[in-house]
């Protein structure tokens, strides 16, 4: 007789027939990782040897084939009667002797391994022995907390009678698998308690956008149920690897989850089996630990090293499982899983969203998809309520698990009330291609069945849900054919939010990353509100900043971990090019708008050139804000390791303004070339481009900001439509400004480049700046490819 048991010590990933992916994957794992410090709990498998040992002592194989020959295969009516059917017929048979024997002789070793007062879980373990590759994840069930002998032989039972739930049943037909090729082999291993901890997902890459140098880490409090089906919106933690082992910091962005909901046992000494939904309880969590990040960043760093290690092992990206235990404290992997979105994914074409009208927002949560779509929302319950779906229509749900799958292919877009990144419904929805707002809160209440809709997740990772059918423009960027070219072409970039996704263009960094947009769109608050709180007189002002910033030890201390986690993912998508940071450069205005910001702002009647760019960094009314501005800089430099991150100074009409500024910076411990830090500075007054060499005695590089040159050159108000025809950046005022700028800057070898429009829109002008011999030039995304043509036309010519 073959192998009935396997430790996982005996047992490999080549043993998927044996054993099922999920046995297997952990087997690997306790062999071949314990060594090098990934704690994986104890267990064994019973082996599909043993299925097919129950299923024969108790001749059920033909019983089963009638039964399943009787299921109306079209409109699946008599699914849930028949799954009754064969489950009852395994739950009514005799567990061989022998087989009951080797599993109590198991457990045994096991308790005496890790304690007598261990529970333990019993998990189902698909396989299908001529297809090893295929996974039945979610298909079959799990039994938490089992304690003893005789239930543990009941809870295995079970677990055969699970192969056949209504679902996997419908899975394994939608796949093409015969019913009687399919074993189900059994892990029982010792239960972790995150009951009284945390538990949750990781994936050894951005699971959005395909993004490979990062872990992203979610997880809830409670059991890990939750976390995989959506029923939480989770913390989240980005953690950048090719810094993981030698930096401070390498947690590049966090998120708390609202996580409302801690699953825990029902009862922690389980006498009997519990069905799994019993033997769970889904438990109010308090507000306290709401406001609570479920991991300390010693504990993220730890799983993200873990997360690393697996993917070197297994050589390619995975899917994980990480369970802490509350009553020793320790972290574990309870499984692992190859990632089938974007392993396999080489992308060519790119297709670039954007809204061109804005409708009533009806709600809004994580996005994925990185598109737009509209149509009919059907508000579903259950996926029973199938029928009415039509192909295209939108799901609206309050959570999805694996009973939802044959629904979901017909959807162009899901939303949920409940959910993050790593949720049931996110992961379909990148498996299908489809558009996904998870998280919303109240997705279900605020639309209507039938109601026209539009989603949006075009940008970042926010998801917008409109109402109506609203206009949208879709781009598609062809990468394949890009021409090779000396000059270099970079980005310009607002949202961290889309980095990632954008980082996969051919590119040599971004030339342009604006600094104010993380404040006004993150942040939201006026940096000087924060710094002197006691002084804000509007009391809603105050009331929303207390809300906002009740996480942090400071007011000060939410703008800058928020500013320089914003400023760090940037970094990181594009490490090790270049990435300009253009400190921040909102008019007074603008600033005024911030919540608590009117009471900081001076009243002027031109703010385009009013108090504005360097000007504030040094004046008493903003000195205390640039300096938070700089200390968030610094902790992404030296903090977080992202050397590549040079400083841009906006809007610097003099020479001794240059001066007071960078005085203030190298206060802040941003001294120029130390930790080779590189500081740059807009030209887009006449006076830098007249001064360009005495500028370049105090910045590494010059970036010309065509718009405001042309603007203050000509005099003409760039927003105004009736100077038109004035503002033109092909005046030859302007053209010679940017010459001279160009040849003082060959000439005291400062690094040169240019932001704008015009060199993807005209040829001439990309030809115009190649010859007189610009370093780079940096484009919003939807033009990068067309100005990459054209500098190659430029630099041919």
């Amino acid at each position: 007789m073959k192998e009935l048991i396997k430790h996982f010590s005996e047992v490999s990933i080549k043993d998927i027939p044996t054993v099922g992916g999920k046995n297997a994957s952990l087997g690997e794992m306790y062999r071949a990782l314990l060594s090098k410090g990934v704690a994986v709990p104890e267990g064994f498998a019973v082996t599909a040897e043993a299925y097919w040992l129950f299923l024969n002592e108790n001749n059920f194989v033909p019983q089963l084939t009638e039964l399943l020959s009787k299921l109306d295969t079209t409109t699946f009516n008599n699914l849930s009667e028949i799954g009754l059917q064969v489950r009852s017929l395994i739950l009514s048979g005799h567990f061989p002797e022998i087989l009951k024997e080797n599993i109590i002789e198991a457990y045994s070793k096991l308790q005496l391994a890790v304690g007598s007062e261990k529970t333990f879980a019993v998990r189902s373990s698909a396989t299908a022995e001529d297809l090893p590759n295929a996974s039945f994840a979610g298909q079959q069930e799990t039994y938490l907390n089992v304690k003893g002998p005789e239930n543990l032989i009941k809870a295995c039972q079970r677990c055969y009678a699970s192969l056949f739930t209504d679902r996997a049943i419908k899975y394994r037909l939608d796949n093409g698998f015969d019913h009687m090729k399919v074993a189900l082999s059994i892990g029982v291993q010792a239960m972790i308690r995150s009951d009284i901890a945390s538990s949750g997902v990781m994936f050894t890459m951005d699971p959005d956008s395909g993004f490979e140098n990062v872990v992203l880490v979610s997880g809830a409090w409670g059991l890990g149920e939750n976390v995989v089906q959506g029923s939480v919106n989770t913390d989240e933690f980005l953690v950048f690897k090719p810094l993981l082992e030698k930096v401070s910091q390498p947690i590049i962005a966090r998120k708390l989850g609202s996580k409302i909901k801690t699953m825990v046992y029902s009862s922690v000494h389980a006498n009997e089996i519990l069905k799994p939904e019993e033997a769970i309880v889904n438990l109010d969590t308090t507000a306290e630990k709401r406001d609570q990040y479920v991991l300390s960043d010693k504990e993220v760093v730890q799983l993200a090293k873990w997360a690393c290690i697996i993917q070197q092992h297994y050589k390619c990206h995975m899917d994980i499982e990480w369970a802490k235990d509350g009553e020793d404290g320790k972290m574990y992997i309870v499984q692992a899983r190859p990632e089938t979105v974007h392993s396999n994914k080489k992308q060519n074409l790119f297709k670039q969203y954007t809204l061109l009208e804005k409708g009533k927002t009806l709600c809004s949560g994580a996005g994925l998809g990185n598109k737009i779509v509209s149509g009919k929302a059907r508000i579903l319950s259950s996926p029973s309520e199938i029928s009415k779906l039509n192909k295209g229509d939108i799901l609206v749900t309050e959570r999805t698990d694996p009973d939802w799958d044959p629904v979901l292919k017909k959807v162009a877009a899901i939303i949920t009330d409940q959910g993050g990144r790593t949720s049931h419904a996110a992961i379909v929805a990148r498996e299908l291609g489809a558009s996904a707002v998870v998280g919303t809160g109240d997705g279900t209440k605020n639309i209507a069945d039938g109601q026209q809709i539009t989603v949006s997740t075009a940008n970042g990772n926010m998801g917008v849900v409109y109402d109506g059918v609203l206009k949208w423009d879709e781009k598609v960027i062809d990468i394949s054919n890009v021409p090779k070219i000396k000059t270099k072409a970079m980005l310009i970039l607002a949202h961290p939010d889309e980095a990632f996704g954008f980082s996969l263009l051919p590119n040599d960094g971004v030339g342009l990353m604006r600094m104010e947009f993380i404040i006004s769109n993150t942040i939201g608050i006026h940096p000087m509100a924060l710094k002197h709180f006691d002084k804000v007189k509007d009391l809603v002002a105050k009331e929303k900043i207390e809300a906002t910033t009740r996480l942090y030890k400071s007011k000060e201390a939410y703008f800058i971990q928020t500013l320089a986690e914003a400023t760090a993912k940037m970094a990181a998508a594009f490490y090790p090019k270049d990435v300009i940071v253009r400190m921040s450069d909102f008019k007074s205005n603008e600033y005024a708008n911030l919540i608590g910001g009117k009471q900081f702002e001076p009243s002027e009647e031109n703010p385009m050139i009013g108090f504005r760019g360097a000007s504030r960094y040094y004046h008493p009314l903003y000195k205390d804000a640039f300096e938070m501005e700089c200390k968030a800089m610094k902790m992404v430099r030296d903090e977080m390791g992202l050397t590549n991150v040079k400083l841009m100074i906006p809007f610097c009409r003099t020479i001794s303004e240059a001066e007071k500024v960078i005085e203030v910076m190298r206060a802040c411990g941003l001294k120029r070339h130390e930790n080779g830090l590189e500081l740059y500075v807009m030209i887009e007054i006449p006076s830098n481009a007249l001064l360009a060499e005495e500028f370049a005695k105090h910045f590494d590089g010059f970036s010309i900001g065509s718009n405001d040159l042309t603007q203050l050159t000509l005099g003409a108000d760039r927003d105004s439509e009736l100077l038109s025809e004035i503002f033109n950046p092909f005046d030859p005022a302007v053209m010679q400004l940017i010459e001279m700028t160009l040849k003082k800057a060959q000439k005291t070898k400062t690094h040169t480049g240019l932001c704008g429009q015009a060199p993807s829109d005209y040829p001439e002008y990309a030809q115009f700046l190649v010859k007189n011999g610009i370093n780079s030039i940096s484009f919003n995304p939807d033009a990068l490819i067309k100005g990459i043509e054209n500098i190659a036309v430029a630099e041919g010519e």
